[in-house]
């Protein structure tokens, strides 16, 4: 009996014992001078499998990172690994210089940029802190070029000491450019009450699902790059730093009437895309202002049966005289093959989507000559160039420029009263203005940007590193 009885007191004791080493330990680790941090791989998956939050919940967080998870895995290096280690368990001083690290390896990562001024926030305190909404599973290119702007305006902003000693921290989501992913991170954003504005969503579809949920709830939004006209005066919380798809859409349909002189145009636009319907819509009605017309070429991008090949038969039957590309941001790759099919039989114009390296990189030869309507392009040597260059190695593009924009707006209306209800008001302030990329930010009474847009050409170049580059055409009369 004896015997019995110090048997059970033993196998009782170990793991007792095992649970007592395994908490001084955490205690030990948690504890250490920040100096000597050794990266705690593993912890905080298991952390995540304990939490009693649903999967669903799971999965929206996991698509939200202050600097606590890599969201771009493209640009990942072993030094943002343990950066990101070092800010989940607060080992802020270790993040920031760890973040740099990293942006020595890869410099034109404005994921490690942003991540490494939110440590410094966080190693200071009392931070200002704003969301930001992405597409990086939907278009990651394009999702790296908002990046940049955001980046940009917080480092020069903190780099200045911030608003009033406080430095600005960005929080990034990833919503694939899925309205039903935009709402769910909306709510996240919501209901974090230190989140006093938003810069996002990418695209105009995600913009309008998530836009009556901010206006609601009370919390800005400016989106960088959504257009649909659909955006405009959903609420005195909503606003945008691209010009309208009117205002696009008249640059367009004037140059194909006075300059190109390609009267009757065919479109291809996508049915699925609020943003595509809308260009399409506000171009035909100025098109037809200024003498011009559209067939009815039918042409879908969401057309199951989408037929390049037919299609541009088609059009050249009809009478076009041009061929009028505007996809969808995730559908280029097809409107690439229509420019391929139309093998140089009609001239090629597009919308501020086709701005992208996917069009260049894809397009080649194919679109050689096109020319698009975009909000920006770097005509002058102003500081946003500078810096711009400075950081990343290059101008960027219209995306860049807008998500800066949108930022130092944000920032700018920040400085009266840091609260969401302050913003608003400040921003509606027919006074408010501040200087971005190359012109003053103003806004609209219906939240849209007063602002205008200009032309590109695609042309052989060395910029891009394709082969092919977007060129600004200075004047109607140098485009001929």
């Amino acid at each position: 009996m004896v015997n019995q009885k110090y048997r059970l007191k033993k196998e009782t004791l170990v793991p007792i014992g095992l649970v007592l080493l395994i908490l001084l330990i955490f205690f030990w680790l948690s504890n250490r001078r920040e100096n000597n941090f050794i990266p705690l791989i593993g912890l905080h998956n298991i952390a995540n499998k304990n939490s009693t939050t649903s999967n669903h919940n799971e999965q929206i967080t996991k698509r939200i990172s202050l600097g606590n998870a890599i969201l771009v895995t493209a640009d990942n290096t072993p030094e943002k690994e343990i950066a990101t280690q070092a800010f989940a368990y607060g080992y802020y001083s270790v993040a920031v210089d760890r973040f740099h690290s990293s942006l020595k390896i890869n410099p034109n990562d404005p994921e490690a940029l942003i991540y490494a001024n939110n440590a410094l926030a966080a190693t200071r305190g009392n931070e200002i802190k704003i969301g930001t909404s992405i597409p990086i599973g939907g278009s990651l290119n394009v999702a790296k070029e908002i990046l940049r702007g955001v980046a940009q305006a917080q480092q020069e902003i903190n780099q200045q000491g911030g608003i009033e000693g406080r430095l600005i921290q960005i929080e990034i989501a990833n919503d694939d450019n899925d309205p039903e992913i935009a709402k769910q991170i909306a709510t996240k954003f919501i209901d974090d009450p230190k989140i006093l504005a938003v810069i996002g969503h990418n695209s105009s579809d995600a913009s309008i699902a998530a836009a009556p949920l901010y206006q609601q709830a009370g919390l800005v939004m400016i989106s960088p790059t959504s257009v649909a006209r659909e955006l405009s005066g959903l609420g005195n919380y909503i606003f945008r730093t691209t010009p309208s798809t009117r205002v696009i859409a008249d640059t367009l349909a004037n140059y194909a009437i006075e300059s190109a002189r390609t009267g009757k145009v065919a479109i291809c636009a996508d049915s699925q895309s609020q943003a595509s319907q809308s260009f399409k819509e506000e171009f035909t009605l100025t098109l037809l202002d200024y003498g011009g017309d559209v067939t009815a070429t039918a042409c879908n991008f969401a057309d199951p049966y989408f037929n390049p090949s037919e299609i541009v038969s088609k059009a050249v039957s009809d009478g076009a005289k041009a061929l009028l590309l505007i996809p969808d941001v995730n559908k280029i790759h097809q409107a690439i093959e229509i420019a391929r099919a139309n093998s140089k039989r009609l001239p090629l114009l597009g919308n501020h989507t086709m701005y992208t390296f996917a069009t260049l990189q894809e397009g080649q030869a194919d679109i050689n000559g096109m020319v698009l309507a975009v909000p920006w392009y770097p005509t002058t040597t102003s500081d946003f160039v500078v810096h711009a260059r400075q950081l990343w190695g290059s101008v960027g593009s219209w995306r860049t420029a807008a998500a800066y924009d949108a930022t130092k707006a944000a920032i700018q209306g920040l400085r009266t009263k840091a609260s969401r209800q302050e913003l608003r008001n400040s921003l509606n302030n027919a006074g408010f203005s501040v200087e971005g990329a190359a012109e003053t930010v103003t806004f609209l009474p219906s939240g849209d940007r007063k602002g205008r847009a200009t032309l590109v050409k695609i042309l052989p170049g060395k910029n891009s590193g394709t082969g092919y580059d977007f060129t600004a055409i200075s004047s109607l009369e140098d485009s001929h």
